[in-house]
């Protein structure tokens, strides 16, 4: 397999000087920022989370860990290693709670390692060393961010770039569902097979033209942009329906984030890995269904979770404060085990008690409550999105453990 062909479908035109910009950025110039999907780093460069908590879910007959994230978590990595752990590709162990990104990009580049050519000619092998070596230097991107290029014509068209390389060689499909309906010859004749830069590059080109007919066919391109901000049309869905094989698992990029995509029974549906969602057993999947996003959850087995609904509630705040710091304190053990070993059974109560004083201090320097009302998940990320700084915190009360 060469760099220019994929099991994706990725076009192999290569346009190394673009990079993507977010489709509200339609006015602005290229230079201005790439598309981006998710990054996990904050103002500072920095990272914002380094821990993700394990969800174990009951997949085909087996328990199968799958990884959550918070609201900015780097979502081309798990989308990925979710998919290798759905298909047993990478295990964890049976107790395991919480995991590092190094953990994960290790178990992806043993993971990649492990993979031999199918090809035995001198020339393939060459070719087969080549692209590893090239996915394994191009897998940090996938901590942070990933950027690709849509082409509109197509459910798996996209430019091809040398991160695509990573999910060639896993045999990872890498789908989309921005594409120009045909039955609108306007837009169509106005986007034509232009990628999303090249399109971007065109509006910016006919707004400054003299030419009328070239400044309403850039109206029009920059109307299609506006009017699918969702990155997702009804033409769209219906291509990604037919091109999805039965019981496939995928990557599916939509709004600027990647998501484990599966075909069931001939419906589509997205792993739910929101953090939120991280104690409730029976929301697994997501429907994929409209371009609204009005979907309703499925357990494992693809049951729909009766009475549950997506904005639904999981708990009063009490329960979901309480939730986190039984999160906090499980980072803290995994951290201290990882750094001095197994823990004398004295040092668990003590951490579990400074994890205790100070939410209870935080409680009480908080103003009074009002009266309870139900938490959405939306809600409850705020909570997550701040783990790190928690992280931060318990790593220095877990100093004074050592010191004590």
């Amino acid at each position: 397999m060469t760099n220019d062909e994929n099991s994706a479908g990725q076009n192999s035109e290569e346009n190394p000087s673009f990079q993507t910009l977010p489709s509200s950025s339609i006015s602005a110039t290229p230079s201005e920022g790439p598309m981006e999907a998710s990054s996990s780093k904050g103002p500072g460069n920095e990272a914002i989370a380094d821990y993700y908590f394990v969800k174990w879910i009951n997949w085909k007959g087996e328990r199968t860990p799958i990884i959550t994230q918070s609201e900015n978590g780097p979502c081309p990595l798990l989308a990925i290693m979710n998919i290798l752990f759905l298909r047993w590709k990478v295990k964890l162990p049976p107790q395991k709670e919480v995991i590092t990104s190094e953990e994960l990009m290790a178990h992806l580049g043993d993971c990649i390692l492990s993979i031999q050519p199918q090809e035995n000619s001198e020339a393939l092998q060459l070719n087969f060393q080549q692209n590893v070596s090239d996915a394994m230097t191009v897998l940090p991107k996938l901590s942070t961010g990933l950027d690709v290029n849509v082409r509109f014509t197509g459910a798996s068209d996209f430019e091809y770039t040398p991160e695509c390389i990573v999910f060639d060689l896993l045999n990872i499909p890498l789908y989309h569902g921005w594409l120009v309906d045909p039955q609108s010859a306007e837009a169509v004749d106005a986007v034509g097979k232009l990628s999303y830069n090249q399109l971007v590059e065109k509006i910016i080109t006919c707004k400054h033209s003299n030419d009328t007919n070239v400044v309403t066919e850039g109206l029009i391109a920059e109307q299609f942009l506006e009017s699918s901000a969702a990155q997702l049309t009804y033409h769209g869905l219906c291509e990604l329906m037919s091109a999805v094989k039965e019981g496939e698992l995928s990557v599916f990029f939509r709004n600027n984030h990647f998501s484990t995509l599966i075909k069931h029974k001939g419906h589509l549906y997205l792993l739910v890995t929101d953090q939120g969602f991280l104690q409730e057993e029976k929301v697994i999947w997501e429907s994929l269904h409209n371009v609204e996003g009005d979907s309703c959850f499925c357990d494992s087995d693809f049951h729909l979770t009766q009475h549950l609904e997506k904005d639904a509630s999981f708990g009063s705040p009490q329960q979901l404060q309480q939730r986190q710091v039984d999160q906090d304190y499980m980072i803290a053990l995994s951290l201290q085990q990882q750094q001095q070993g197994p823990l004398a059974m004295s040092d668990l109560e003590l951490a579990r008690q400074l994890q205790q004083e100070e939410y209870q201090q935080q409680q009480q320097q908080a103003p009074p409550q009002q009266p309870p009302q139900q938490a959405t998940p939306q809600q409850a990320r705020p909570q997550t999105a701040g783990r790190a700084s928690g992280e931060r915190r318990q790593r220095q009360k877990e100093s004074e453990c050592v010191l004590l």
